[in-house]
């Protein structure tokens, strides 16, 4: 198969091969660690901790950090508060003009930025910290599994081990990106999603086999591979807006060019927000029921109405607003992530133009058009993704452990890494001159 040839070629290109192993090298560092558990806890007294964590909004959670949320360990907090700093970093930076600065800055202000978002995680993980472990023993951890107490002893300790755990997450992620094959910090989070897989699935497949339910089995993971290959439509999907320049000639001036070499296009992405509205929306569809369990309406039946809707992640009420606020956030983050004011001022300067479309604001205001219309059904696309694991539970029975993987945040972040991975992959074995992982073919020869 030529895959399979494909995959060979890996290994012939040292380089690559290098960079691989130093990948997977980082990222079972990471995986040992988040079995670790934090200095002062009896391991064999977390099994209500994992109960807990194991469906619901927790599940979420525990999923992104591949479990260590669960075991109590040095990388309970994951990565995720380096995601928090980057994504308030990146909204900061529509308001405030040192950021806007540093953004036009190039590599320096990238520095720059950086080196603010690892301050900024710094300072979630402080918040942070403190909260988990306090909400240790509300998650069943009996007293006796505190083996040195709950003192300040312990969470000076604790809190430092958390935040050192986090910020060694942060530095993995950044020396997979420097010297493995890329996106560090995505890897960190999809081998996290990836690593409970199996255990879920394997959960699922015995309360079938139960059942004597074979069949079931097999039809959910037709279902699976469907929306897997949405996914990636998803993904993948672009409208391509076709771009012409004009070509200079041998008096000096210009004339557009004929050939159709000259002919190229700006792919704009049907879901050029990625997965950030859904985790948005998550963060939000928190705030209703911590308001319905607020002093004010805890004993009102609207405070009731409240924590019992938005307390369930697959219930009716939950997941419509769920996608409501999905699709406004697609079109928000949408917004601010693609500066179709730059573009046009980008394609005037390289002496570009849409064909019946005048250079300038028209050429800004024809792409932000066209970035409204393909918006619009990707967002529908990606609500409909991030609800479905609802219906999977609704419709088939499925443990909402498993059907976490049916759409939302896990299936695009795993999808979306996966994708940029194998286009990683793919370039070196392009400029080595082989056929990619991605497309069959034979061995391209180098021209001398």
């Amino acid at each position: 198969m030529k895959f399979i040839e494909s995959l060979k070629n890996v290994w012939k290109i040292e380089e690559l091969r290098n960079r691989i192993l130093i990948t997977l090298s980082l990222l079972l560092v990471y995986r040992f660690g988040a079995q670790i558990v934090l200095p002062g806890i009896d391991a064999t007294l977390l099994g209500s901790l994992a109960d807990k964590t194991d469906s619901g909004i927790l599940g979420i959670l525990n999923a992104f950090t591949g479990g260590a949320f669960a075991n109590a360990s040095v990388f309970a907090l994951g990565i995720m508060p380096y995601i928090s700093a980057s994504i308030v970093v990146q909204l900061m930076g529509i308001a405030i003009p040192y950021l806007q600065k540093l953004q036009k800055e190039g590599a320096s202000g990238q520095k720059k930025i950086t080196q603010i978002t690892r301050w900024l995680t710094i300072a979630i993980c402080l918040l942070q910290a403190p909260g988990y472990l306090a909400s240790l023993p509300a998650l069943g951890i009996p007293e006796s599994a505190f083996l040195l107490g709950q003192g300040p002893l312990f969470y000076f300790s604790s809190v430092s081990i958390l935040v050192t755990g986090c910020i060694f997450a942060m530095w993995l992620g950044e020396k997979i990106t420097d010297k493995g094959i890329g996106n560090g910090i995505s890897l960190l989070i999809m081998v996290g999603i990836i690593a409970r897989l199996p255990q879920v699935f394997l959960q699922n497949a015995a309360t079938r086999l139960e059942g004597n339910n074979v069949m079931l089995i097999l039809f959910e993971l037709v279902i699976w591979f469907v929306i897997i290959l949405g996914s990636i439509m998803l993904v993948m999907g672009v409208r391509k807006i076709a771009v012409q320049y004009a070509r200079r000639t041998a008096t000096g001036g210009y004339e557009k060019a004929a050939m159709a070499g000259s002919r190229q296009y700006i792919p704009l992405k049907l879901n050029a927000s990625g997965v950030m509205p859904i985790i948005f929306a998550q963060a939000i569809m928190f705030v209703p029921s911590l308001i319905g369990g607020s002093s004010f309406l805890k004993e009102t039946a609207t405070g009731i109405w409240m924590q019992t809707n938005y307390s369930d992640i697959f219930g009716f009420w939950y997941n419509v607003t769920f996608a409501l606020l999905i699709i406004v956030f697609t079109y928000f983050y949408t917004a601010i992530t693609v500066p179709t004011n730059k573009m046009a001022d980008d394609l005037k300067r390289s002496g570009g133009f849409i064909p019946g479309i005048r250079p300038g604001s028209e050429t800004s205001e024809y792409l932000d058009k066209i970035m409204s219309q393909i918006t619009l059904p990707g967002s529908i696309f990606l609500a409909l993704l991030a609800v479905f694991p609802a219906f999977i539970v609704k419709l088939m029975g499925v443990q909402q452990g498993w059907a976490l993987f049916f759409g939302g945040t896990s299936l695009l972040i795993m999808v979306g890494v996966a994708i940029d991975t194998m286009q990683q992959i793919n370039s070196y074995l392009l400029n080595r001159h082989y056929d990619g992982l991605m497309k069959t073919g034979k061995n391209r020869k180098a021209v001398a």
